[in-house]
């Protein structure tokens, strides 16, 4: 699937109109700001002002975003011409983030990005999926079969940051 246009999926949910995007190096600051909002939108009283500055600094760090988008070639979810939402799927089944921006939260971006992303781990042979899911993000990914297999205690920035270790086979 190296096309665009094989890549190009529509995908209609009872509020809108999402369509999923290989990623584009013109797109790297617009996923920055995407991952940065999501990060300081988060409940306080889950991951601190600290604990979310250690994340995600202000201002991003823009250069090792684009290094780093360069190389995980996210897949974006677009609601018009607006970046809603990512994900990335490494060749191992190994997914690094999964972002939704915060006013699209709870409107079926991520479900549409996950099952677009399972399904293609599915046509690879991947035969497992694995992430590290933030405390927000980790009842998300057990409604989609995920098991957790450890809690995590990631320092960040002198920051420690509770994350969990998940997986789900795939058939």
């Amino acid at each position: 699937m190296s096309s665009k246009k094989s890549l190009h999926v529509k995908c209609y949910n009872s509020f809108m109109k999402i369509t999923i995007l290989p990623y584009t190096d013109a797109c790297a600051t617009e996923i920055t700001d995407l991952h940065h909002a999501c990060v300081h939108a988060i409940d306080p009283h889950i991951y601190s002002r600290e604990q979310q500055e250690a994340w995600a600094h202000t201002p991003p760090n823009y250069p090792y975003w684009v290094k780093r988008l360069a190389l995980k070639k996210p897949f974006m979810a677009m609601v018009e011409a607006t970046i809603v939402g990512f994900i990335e799927l490494e060749d191992n089944g190994h997914i690094d983030c999964a972002y939704t921006h915060p006013a699209y939260q709870k409107r079926g971006v991520m479900s549409e990005l996950f099952a677009y992303t399972q399904n293609l781990a599915e046509q690879k042979g991947i035969k497992r999926l694995y992430l590290e899911a933030s405390i927000v993000a980790k009842p998300f990914f057990e409604k989609r079969g995920f098991k957790t297999l450890h809690r995590n205690e990631i320092k960040r920035n002198g920051q420690m940051i509770v994350n969990f270790s998940m997986e789900k086979m795939l058939s």
